[in-house]
């Protein structure tokens, strides 16, 4: 697994803004999405491009293009969500797909309980939306389902993780380097429920409000 920590000064700012119990909800999505534009970035670094002849006003030329199959972007559900619109504007052609985990809060583990991906991923390039790594049960389950059905190489972006989970992953994928983890930053810990330390609380009640 490769881990890539974007350190920028606007990252880190946006972090700031998005911590902040005192943000409100709107502000928060607002922020969520230039975060994840800029985390995108970084994340996509890797995307597979062909050449492709075109004309200019001036002259021909041979640029760069997005290869097939498209990448795919998948939101794990609900919060992930709230990431989809950021990842859209740097990838507005890839597809989308969507999976619905959850933890249970007592094993902690992560549980399916929806599927709206196609079932022959052979060649894709997926992109896993999930804006907390906290034990790492959800993405480990998710690279699992990716891989399954033929994915290629998976990089999954989240806005905070704790190193309890990065050890999780790692411990999964071992040292696959077709398994990378964006991140804006690593915080110090989980605390005895499971959430991160000093992280942002709930994202999803933070995007959407308390369900």
């Amino acid at each position: 697994m490769r881990l890539h920590v974007a350190d920028h000064p606007l990252i880190a700012h946006k972090l700031t803004l998005l911590r902040d119990v005192e943000t409100p909800s709107a502000t928060f999505r607002q922020l969520v999405e230039e975060l994840v534009t800029l985390l995108a970035y970084e994340a996509t670094r890797d995307v597979r491009t062909e050449p492709r002849d075109i004309v200019t006003p001036v002259a021909p030329t041979t640029g760069t293009h997005l290869a097939a199959p498209k990448p795919m972007v998948v939101p794990i559900l609900r919060a992930g969500l709230g990431m989809l619109e950021g990842m859209s504007r740097l990838l507005p052609t890839a597809e989308v797909g969507f999976l619905g985990l959850q933890r249970d809060e007592e094993t902690l583990q992560a549980i399916t309980y929806a599927n709206r991906l196609p079932d022959d991923l052979s060649g894709r390039q997926c992109y896993v939306l999930d804006p907390m790594l906290a034990t790492g049960g959800t993405l480990v389950a998710s690279i699992d389902y990716l891989f399954e059905r033929g994915a290629t190489d998976v990089t999954c972006i989240c806005l905070l993780a704790a190193p309890e989970g990065i050890a999780t992953v790692e411990q999964h994928v071992g040292e696959r380097a077709d398994v990378r983890v964006v991140v804006a930053a690593v915080d110090e810990r989980l605390n005895e429920k499971g959430y991160i330390v000093p992280g942002l609380g709930d994202a999803g009640d933070r995007l959407y409000g308390v369900v």
